[in-house]
């Protein structure tokens, strides 16, 4: 998978970043350090900062153009390339009292197997958020649009990438020494109508869901001459637009996130 585009992720910032502060507010008061996994382009280091004045703030990401962008934004914050299983391993950087992660373990496959491991970094909390949107229309026509040739002779099955469900969470990190908090929020967010015409949904899970498929028909464009990129945005806009009817006061998208805190209890 190509890399990601810190640009086009923070066109929607007030969005994506609205879970991470209704996550933050149900971490206890007692956070100095934190290890915040899958940090993008820094822009949630300063709610961190905001939640707990003075804690010092460890961003990792495997992405070098989202570590690029935050070490630029933030020149005096600490930013490390590195992987989510990686850390859960003992690895990236030292254990922290907290370790926090936004929209970024839906990406690592298996990953409710490294929960434990990732919380054991933790000196009093591990906190994260997934999104629970795999089966809304937004992904499925997705899979759909790329299931159809010449799209799929490229990009081969689009992965579900489903997520565990607020129990599923609990029965992972519950055990002695550990109090579990986990819930789910749907947001109804409403996008603005575009400068270019792209549908709003369309340009949304460009820059997260669909990214891998358009960076795999954009490689292959590069290479053959073709223009599939274009082609499949097309589709998929048609397919989105009906799906999402645009309105007078934007188009909604309703999102469902799936949150999770475990609390060391000694």
């Amino acid at each position: 998978m190509g890399d990601w585009s810190p640009e086009h992720y923070l066109r929607y910032v007030d969005e994506r970043s609205r879970p991470f502060t209704e996550l933050l507010a149900r971490v206890p008061d007692d956070v100095t350090t934190a290890v915040d996994l899958g940090c993008g382009p820094g822009h949630l280091t300063g709610v961190l900062r905001a939640r707990w004045p003075g804690v010092r703030v460890v961003g990792v990401d495997s992405s070098p153009a989202m570590i690029d962008r935050a070490r630029a934004d933030d020149p005096d914050g600490t930013y490390l390339r590195g992987d989510v299983r990686d850390h859960a391993a003992g690895g990236v950087t030292d254990d922290a009292d907290l370790v926090v992660s936004n929209a970024t373990l839906q990406w690592v496959p298996g990953y409710r197997t490294l929960l434990p491991h990732l919380a054991d970094r933790a000196r009093h909390a591990f906190a994260f958020s997934v999104p629970g949107n795999h089966d809304a229309p937004s992904h499925v026509l997705l899979r759909t649009v790329a299931s159809r040739r010449p799209f799929a002779d490229v990009v081969g099955t689009v992965e579900r990438r489903a997520v565990g469900d607020p129990a599923d969470h609990l029965a992972d990190l519950a055990r002695p020494g550990w109090d579990v908090d986990v819930w789910e929020t749907t947001y109804t967010h409403v996008l603005p109508d575009t400068d270019d015409g792209t549908h709003p949904v369309l340009r949304w899970i460009s820059a997260t869901g669909a990214q891998p498929v358009l960076h795999a028909l954009s490689t292959h464009d590069a290479a053959h001459g073709t223009d599939l990129r274009a082609r499949f945005r097309v589709d998929l806009g048609a397919e989105l637009a009906a799906a999402y009817p645009r309105t007078s006061h934007g188009t909604p998208l309703t999102f469902r996130r799936v949150f999770t805190v475990a609390r060391r209890t000694h």
